[in-house]
């Protein structure tokens, strides 16, 4: 048995990994997140409204603007167009919603 030289190998199996990951990427199934991406969920606070009580908000609106798609809440940037993203709590769970209504206390 003749021995083999191994760096052709390891060149190829190398080159095709990154061959494969740069048509993934290029066809759309691999995205890089960059960290002006996200926002984090730390950033966002509920404030809990109670009747009869007031509170202050910002007259000043954020750059997201929120969506009822499908049941889901989906925040889209002002400022860097086509950043989209879904609304989750701390087990990333999407945040439902249910339209333009108010909800009703259920009795």
């Amino acid at each position: 048995m003749s021995e083999r030289d191994p760096i052709p190998l390891i060149l190829t199996a190398v080159a095709s990994i990154v061959g494969t990951v740069g048509v993934l990427w290029y066809y759309g199934y691999v995205h890089f997140a960059k960290p002006e991406d996200a926002l984090l969920l730390s950033e966002f606070t509920m404030l809990k409204t109670i009747p009869g009580e007031d509170y202050r908000v910002s007259l000043k609106p954020a750059d997201q603007v929120a969506q009822c798609i499908d049941g889901v809440l989906v925040l889209f940037d002002t400022q860097q167009k086509g950043l989209t993203g879904v609304l989750v709590d701390d087990r990333k769970r999407a945040v439902r919603c249910t339209g333009q209504e108010t909800p009703q206390l259920q009795e």
